[in-house]
């Protein structure tokens, strides 16, 4: 399943960004992707254990921090690729009425996309209404 938080229609919520970043090995997964890369590629990297790395990238995605491409291959060995999907990540206090509480809210910069990602995604949405 291929995962594009910038298409999604509802933003995260802030707690689940917040708490995405708050843990040290997602924040490494986080720094380490200066290019798309697999699970296993960031789990030897990073050192951390394949099965927590899966778990942290689970998160990270959720959390509209990351995005999941796939390398379609002819051997049908499909490739899952994960890439930074932001640029920054703004959490900031709302101005309300007097009445209101205040709450917090998060805004994300999102990169341009690549005509091979735009590309990729129109593949992905090919194979899912097949």
């Amino acid at each position: 399943m291929v995962r594009d938080p910038s298409r999604e229609e509802d933003p995260p919520s802030v707690d689940d960004v917040l708490d995405a970043l708050a843990d040290d090995a997602a924040r490494r997964i986080v720094t380490a992707l200066t290019e798309p890369k697999t699970a296993s590629d960031l789990s030897e990297e990073c050192d951390i254990p394949l099965s927590t790395t899966y778990r942290k990238l689970e998160k990270l995605t959720d959390a509209s921090l990351l995005r999941e491409s796939t390398d379609i291959r002819r051997d049908g060995q499909h490739t899952t690729r994960y890439s930074v999907s932001f640029d920054s990540v703004t959490v900031s206090l709302d101005e309300s009425d007097d009445d209101a509480p205040r709450e917090l809210t998060v805004e994300f910069s999102r990169p341009e996309r690549t005509r091979d990602e735009r590309l990729a995604d129109l593949w992905s949405e090919l194979r899912e209404e097949t």
